[in-house]
């Protein structure tokens, strides 16, 4: 087999196909997220592992390819309005971290004896959090839009910053030193202004009525956006900024078209596609038998990452007053060190700054922290129940950040209370307010609550499995507790928030009726048994409803919910 793939570059890319399919199952299986399993595949296809790698060529074109294509994808989603409208907490909160993470590796790095200029390069990668892993997870939790959800989005933007000057900087510096020295590093900064005001031009005259034209076939749209992430990168490598910064600024370039969205989606999975060659381009310059001299080094740096973040966003997001458990949830996101932790280091390597074993150590602390972190998100509540009485320290009295965003309840007591406030839970919650009936909404994301405050529903923040805010509320007098929370997208329905929700109010007294909602026959019998009163199938009442005005019954009048112009709509 070996003879064979030597002789074929074909035969060489089918092998590491086949190979990437086989370990990203076992991936699949073990939950963790595909950057580990490519992780994996390129240390296994390395020479100190099965030596497939022959085709150096293609494979580092193909690497190539993929970083300026996945910095592509992070300039066209750049959003700095998001920053500016969660306020300080995303600044605050993504410096800080950069901040204490880079002084604290440096530190360590220097005690573990990696030198100055490599501990440096090491405690900047650690800055790193993987965004594509964090919004992939928090969407698969329907926590993305929940309010630490949205503060991670936030510092993750700060991060994406940081990562495009560090890598402006080390450009110029790096290459324009190894050309020619302090004239070299001006030419290269000369050329980047350059770069920049090409790319405003283009931004201002030319991308919207460009992409417009060529939407009108999509498929040229997207060849164009890859040409646009090529051409920008070889002008970058040109110029001595690289391909890294040239494809950020194509991304950058597209960012303020009403197409990206569409752009992005189209090009996401040619961007993991392309990616698994980089991984594959690193394994092949590692030696795992020399990884072993890494592992105390790697194992400090993976506790820091995976202890030391989480700590200082919680204790930042205590000092603003978001209360313990926001600020432990979004700390969580930023436990681990993401794939341009390794293209930085990368690049420092291509330049001479730090040897080949730094990126060894850095990939280490990779596959552990992303491993790692992986399965802090996905079992964060769990995580943070255990954790819980000793987080007080982070918790200002009061906690007025979040109390501004849930507002004061305008009665004392309520008749139904409703947990989830997408379309369904709204609608229910206007029919009820119109009826005469006083209701209380609850939900975790703060477009909702402020949506329904406008319809005029009374609404809190709250998260429908934290037991401290379910002892908070008003249940003595209320009549029914009413959930239209998602169902968990992992099928798990024991882990859901609906069984929690039971659980909880039960267990503070809660002598009222319940209703849920479900969407499939095996999950009514299961919320029957766990002590709901009554459990709504959405969509098979609609399809009762729809039989019968359609057979003659007689349709009641509608209540329509207004429009709220300025908020995207929400899913149920």
């Amino acid at each position: 087999m070996t003879d064979i793939i030597s002789h074929s570059a074909f035969a060489e890319v089918a092998a590491l196909l086949v190979l990437a399919s086989g370990i990203g199952f076992v991936g699949l299986m073990l939950r963790q997220p595909l950057i580990v399993s490519f992780i994996a595949v390129g240390l296994l296809a390395g020479p100190s592992g099965l030596d497939l790698v022959r085709s150096d060529e293609q494979i580092d074109l193909l690497s190539e390819l993929g970083i300026a294509l996945l910095l592509f994808l992070v300039g066209i989603k750049l959003d700095v309005k998001l920053i500016r409208s969660l306020g300080p907490v995303s600044l605050l909160t993504g410096l800080g971290q950069v901040a204490f993470t880079s002084v604290f590796g440096y530190l360590i790095g220097l005690a573990l004896g990696l030198g100055h200029v490599t501990s440096l390069y090491v405690a900047v990668a650690l800055t790193f959090s993987s965004t594509i892993i964090i919004v992939k997870l928090l969407s698969d939790k329907r926590e993305i839009d929940a309010l630490h959800g949205q503060i991670a989005l936030g510092f993750l933007i700060v991060q994406d910053l940081v990562v495009v000057l560090a890598m402006i900087v080390l450009s110029a510096v790096g290459i324009g030193a190894e050309a020619e020295g302090a004239g070299g590093v001006v030419m290269v900064l000369l050329s980047g202004v350059a770069l920049v005001a090409l790319v405003i031009l283009f931004v201002r005259y030319v991308a919207t009525p460009l992409t417009e034209k060529l939407a009108q076939a999509s498929e040229l749209l997207v060849i164009f956006a890859i040409a646009q992430a090529a051409l920008f990168a070889a002008i970058g490598d040109l110029v001595g900024l690289g391909k890294e910064v040239g494809g950020l600024l194509a991304g950058v370039s597209l960012a303020s078209t009403p197409f990206r969205e569409t752009i992005a989606a189209r090009l996401a999975p040619l961007r993991d596609f392309l990616l698994l060659f980089f991984f594959i381009a690193l394994g092949a310059t590692l030696d795992l038998s020399l990884l072993g001299s890494h592992v105390t080094a790697a194992a400090v740096f993976s506790a820091f990452v995976l202890i030391g973040n989480p700590l200082i966003v919680l204790a930042i997001m205590g000092a603003l007053g978001y209360r313990k458990r926001t600020g432990f949830l979004a700390g969580l996101t930023v436990a681990q060190i993401s794939e341009f932790s390794l293209i930085f280091i990368a690049m420092g390597v291509a330049l001479g700054h730090v040897p080949p074993e730094a990126l060894g150590l850095v990939t280490l602390v990779g596959l552990v922290t992303i491993a790692a972190s992986t399965y802090m998100i996905t079992y964060s509540n769990r995580l943070y129940a255990l954790f819980e009485p000793v987080l007080g320290v982070f918790e200002r009295t009061g906690t007025p950040r979040e109390a501004e965003d849930g507002g004061a309840p305008a009665f004392a007591s309520y008749d139904v209370l409703i947990f989830g406030l997408g379309r369904f839970g709204t609608a229910v919650g206007v029919r009820l307010r119109d009826k005469g009936v006083r209701v209380l909404g609850i939900d975790f994301n703060p477009v909702a609550v402020r949506r329904c405050r406008q319809l005029a529903i009374d609404t809190e923040y709250g998260d429908a499995t934290d037991p401290e805010f379910i002892a908070s509320l008003p249940l003595a007098h209320a009549r029914w507790i009413v959930s239209t929370v998602p169902v968990h997208p992992s099928g798990l329905s024991h882990a859901d928030a609906r069984n929690t929700l039971i659980q909880l109010t039960r267990a503070g007294g809660y002598r009222g009726r319940i209703a849920v909602t479900s969407h499939s026959r095996s999950d009514t019998d299961e919320l029957h048994d766990a002590g709901a009163d009554v459990v709504l199938e959405p969509f098979q009442d609609a399809a009762d409803r729809a039989a019968d005005i359609l057979t003659g019954g007689e349709r009641p009048k509608r209540t329509d919910i207004p429009e709220i112009a300025s908020e995207e709509p929400l899913d149920a």
